[in-house]
């Protein structure tokens, strides 16, 4: 619950700055290719150094120490934008933001993991990104309600300076009231001590293949604006209705793992496929439409793949079982935003078809792991 409650005001830190991210880099002169740039480097480098963060996890047992460092990154970068004058500039302190939070997701998704004996990973994992996300739909809709009373994308970076600092209070609250977390975990677990399984790499693919056909918010939101389907106030409302779908999703989704098992990952895809086409070839209510079946798939990810990482891996290795996994999801995701912006300046039904031919090659892994599971 504590880490639950930092999760609520970083998100409403950064996700009040990820819904106009897309925007502000297009006012400082970018262009979709370079959105879809942006937004994909900065999840590939995040992602990737989870891989390095998770592997430290497992061998210092810093849990506290990592995350904090990260989590103060993570949310500084955000406020420092309205101090940007460039699209530079600006793409970099974004590429900051989510090194930050690639430094501390690790470590904090294994204290989660030692807290869900007695609860279930599902609900566990559900609960958090419920949390997480609450603050995912107020960030935008501050951001929505300073657009709205005449401030600018500047004003409301500085503004979200305030749930960074109450972010970071409560963090330190967290580590102050369990300095231990891996106690909360049984020591009679039973642990695997042959690395992971045929289903965790299985797992891994399949998520992989869902990351790369997952386009990104920012690209949707450019693409909103960009074809005028959508003024700039209706863009964090978008994204706080995507926000709030994702936190009734992890929760149901996340229940649901903890009562049929693995197979629940399958219904991630299935979502995230049909999305793609509705955001990008749709008129206004395809937007609306696309973006919410976007938030359901935001929520498999978040709740249902992290359970199923938790369940597929020993205790002692979850750490790189984290950063692999999120390594590896992270460059997919890069690779997949990267070329579905490229070709979005010259097809938006090239964008389409290619998200929805991923996203069925990832169904069909997906269920391949629920067998070897």
């Amino acid at each position: 619950m504590l880490l639950g409650l930092v999760s609520l005001f970083a998100d409403m830190t950064y996700e009040g700055a990820r819904s106009i991210s897309g925007p502000f880099l297009a006012v400082l002169g970018a262009s979709g290719a370079v959105v879809g740039l942006v937004s994909g480097f900065g999840e590939f480098a995040g992602y990737a150094l989870r891989l390095v963060a998770g592997w430290i996890t497992d061998r210092t047992r810093r849990y506290w120490t990592l995350t904090i460092t990260g989590y103060a990154i993570n949310l500084l970068a955000v406020p420092a934008l309205a101090l940007a004058g460039r699209w530079e500039a600006a793409a970099a302190l974004l590429m900051m933001e989510r090194m930050g939070k690639a430094l501390r997701n690790p470590p904090r998704d294994a204290m989660l993991s030692f807290a869900t004996h007695n609860v279930g990973a599902g609900w566990a994992f559900g609960l958090h990104e419920a949390l997480d996300q609450t603050g995912a739909i107020l960030g935008p809709l501050i951001v929505a309600a300073i657009l709205h009373w005449k401030g600018g994308y500047r004003e409301s970076f500085a503004v979200l300076l305030v749930p960074a600092m109450i972010a970071l209070a409560v963090l330190l609250l967290a580590k102050r009231t369990y300095p231990r977390p891996q106690d909360l975990e049984p020591r009679f677990t039973p642990l695997q001590t042959a690395g992971q399984g045929r289903a965790y790499w299985a797992l891994l693919a399949g998520a992989a293949l869902c990351a790369a056909g997952f386009a990104d918010f920012p690209l949707i939101a450019f693409h909103a604006e960009k074809t005028r389907l959508l003024g700039e106030v209706w863009i964090p409302v978008l994204y706080a209705l995507a926000m709030g779908v994702d936190a009734i999703a992890a929760l149901v989704l996340g229940r649901a793992f903890d009562r049929i098992g693995v197979r629940v990952a399958a219904v991630t895809p299935l979502f995230a496929g049909a999305a793609a086409p509705l955001a990008f070839l749709g008129d206004t209510g395809g937007v609306w439409a696309g973006t919410v079946l976007w938030g359901v798939a935001m929520g498999a990810q978040e709740s249902v793949l992290r359970a199923a990482v938790s369940r597929l891996s020993a205790a002692e290795k979850r750490g790189t079982a984290y950063g692999v996994f999120h390594a590896v999801f992270g460059t997919a995701w890069f690779l997949g935003s990267a070329l579905l912006g490229w070709l979005y300046d010259s097809s938006l039904m090239a964008v389409a078809a290619l998200a929805v031919v991923l996203e069925a090659v990832s169904f069909l892994v997906l269920v391949r792991a629920k067998e070897a599971a």
